[in-house]
Formats: C-alpha cells, sequence, structure tokens
C-alpha cells in the first residue's frame, strides 16, 4: 500500500509539473513573450538565432502604425 501511494504521489506530481508547462506553453505563444526565457537557451543549440531575433525585433520597430478609421459622417 505504501509503495502504490509513492507510484501515485510519483504519477501526481508529474502530471502537475507537465500541465504546468502545457499551461505555460500556451500563455507564451498567445502573448509573443518568450524571448527573454528561452533566447539563450535557443542560441546555445542554434546559434543563427540571436541575429534572427534582432532581425525581427529592427522589423517590427520599422512598422508603420495603421491609420485610425475615419469616423462616418
Amino acid at each position: 500500500m505504501v509503495t502504490f501511494l509513492g507510484v501515485l504521489t510519483a504519477v501526481g506530481g508529474f502530471a502537475v509539473i507537465l500541465a504546468g508547462l502545457t499551461w505555460l506553453a500556451r500563455r507564451v505563444r498567445r502573448h509573443g513573450t518568450g524571448g527573454g526565457i528561452m533566447g539563450p537557451i535557443d542560441e546555445i543549440y542554434r546559434p543563427s538565432a540571436h541575429r534572427l531575433r534582432i532581425e525581427i525585433e529592427t522589423h517590427e520597430q520599422r512598422m508603420l502604425p495603421l491609420p485610425a478609421p475615419q469616423e462616418p459622417r
């Protein structure tokens, strides 16, 4: 019985961790954040990621805001 509770606790803890990571991934995708968190790790495995991220940030800064729609008269 003690072994069963230990296994159940381990599986439950693993499920909670996976659920938390799933929630974090959805939040990062929705809000577009995560570059600061995953940036250094991404650069370790893909060295060109830094250059690509700089280009994306530059492109976002250069984009002009859309004009406001005119009010109907």
